[in-house]
C-alpha cells in the first residue's frame, strides 16, 4: 500500500513538471510571436573605399504587418537619419538602398561612411514593440603615394635620416623601406646583408635613421606605405656616401691661405705700401762732380808748392 502511494506521488510530480515545461514553452512562443526580435549576420563589417557593403538587419520575429523601420548613423556621438519614412536620406542619399525587410546596402562606400549604424524597428501591435541592433562599419582607404625625403650625399661615419609620410590611408599606414629593391629588416642583425649597418627603422612613423653610415650604404632607397586596403610607394632616390680625406682638406686649406697672402701682397704693392721702404734704403746721395774736381785741384797745388 505504501509503495503504491509513493508511486502515485512520483507520477503526480512528473506530470506537474511536464505541465510547467509546456507552460513555459507556450509562454515563450507567445512572447516570440508578439515581440520584435532583430539579429544581424555581422555587427562589425568592413569594406574598401568605393566598394559596396551590406549592413544586415534581419527581423527574426514580428507580428505587425507594416513595422516602422529606421536607420541612424552615429558619428562622434551625434546620430543622424540615413533611412527615414521609407527614404534614403543624409549623406547616403543616391548611393544606398534597403533590401527587404530592413537590411541597408551602401553601393559606393567612402571614408566618411566609417561610423556606427543603428537599425531600429517599431511594431505597435506587438507585446515587445521595439528592438534595435548596432553595427560598426569600417571603410578602409588605400594609402596614397607617400612623400619621401632621402639625403643626396652623406659623409661616411656621420648620421643620416630618411623620412616617409602618408596621411590619407585608413587604418593608419605602416611603413617599409627598401634598399636597391630589397626590403630593409626592422633589425639589421636578422639579415646577413644588413648586419654591418647601424640603423633604426620605425614602422609607425616611417623614419629610417643611420647612426653612422658606411660606404656600402650608398644605394637607391624607396618607401612603401601599406594598410589592410593596399599599399603605395614613392619613387627610388639615391643616397651617396663619400669618404672624407683629411690630408686633402688640409692641403686645400693651405692653398687657400697662400693664395690669400699672395693676393694681399700684390694688392699692397699696387697701393704703394712698400714705397717708403725703398726710399729708406736709398738715402745715400752721391757727391756732385764739381766738388770732386775742386778737391783734386787743391791737392795738386800743394804738391807744386813743395816742389818749388
Amino acid at each position: 500500500m505504501y509503495g503504491q502511494t509513493e508511486h502515485c506521488i512520483d507520477s503526480k510530480m512528473a506530470l506537474t513538471r511536464l505541465a510547467c515545461i509546456l507552460v513555459l514553452l507556450s509562454t515563450h512562443c507567445y512572447f516570440n510571436v508578439l515581440a520584435v526580435i532583430l539579429k544581424t549576420t555581422n555587427d562589425a563589417p568592413w569594406a574598401n573605399e568605393f566598394e559596396s557593403i551590406e549592413l544586415s538587419c534581419l527581423i527574426e520575429s514580428i507580428s505587425t504587418k507594416n513595422p516602422r523601420i529606421e536607420w541612424k548613423k552615429i558619428k562622434d556621438g551625434e546620430p543622424s537619419y540615413v533611412y527615414f519614412e521609407k527614404k534614403i536620406s543624409g549623406d547616403l542619399e543616391g548611393r544606398a538602398m534597403i533590401r527587404e525587410p530592413a537590411t541597408l546596402v551602401i553601393t559606393n562606400a567612402t571614408r566618411s561612411d566609417s561610423a556606427s549604424y543603428r537599425c531600429e524597428v517599431s511594431a505597435q501591435t506587438d507585446l515587445k514593440s521595439f528592438d534595435e541592433i548596432l553595427i560598426n562599419l569600417v571603410v578602409r582607404v588605400k594609402p596614397v603615394v607617400p612623400k619621401c625625403a632621402v639625403p643626396k650625399s652623406v659623409p661616411v661615419g656621420t648620421a643620416a635620416e630618411l623620412r616617409c609620410v602618408e596621411d590619407q590611408g585608413f587604418p593608419k599606414s605602416q611603413y617599409q623601406w627598401f634598399r636597391n629593391k630589397e626590403e630593409i629588416p626592422d633589425d639589421p642583425k636578422t639579415s646577413p646583408k644588413f648586419i654591418n649597418s647601424s640603423y633604426t627603422l620605425n614602422a609607425e612613423t616611417g623614419t629610417l635613421k643611420f647612426s653612422a653610415v658606411r660606404m656600402n650604404d650608398s644605394a637607391e632607397y624607396f618607401c612603401r606605405a601599406k594598410n589592410d586596403a593596399g599599399h603605395s610607394e614613392c619613387g627610388p632616390q639615391t643616397m651617396e656616401i663619400y669618404d672624407i680625406n683629411i690630408a686633402r682638406i688640409i692641403l686645400g686649406v693651405l692653398v687657400v691661405v697662400l693664395l690669400c697672402i699672395t693676393v694681399g701682397l700684390c694688392f699692397a704693392y699696387k697701393r704703394g705700401y712698400f714705397a717708403s721702404q725703398k726710399q729708406t734704403g736709398n738715402n745715400y746721395k752721391a757727391p756732385a762732380k764739381g766738388e770732386g774736381v775742386d778737391y783734386v785741384r787743391a791737392e795738386d797745388e800743394v804738391r807744386k808748392e813743395h816742389f818749388f
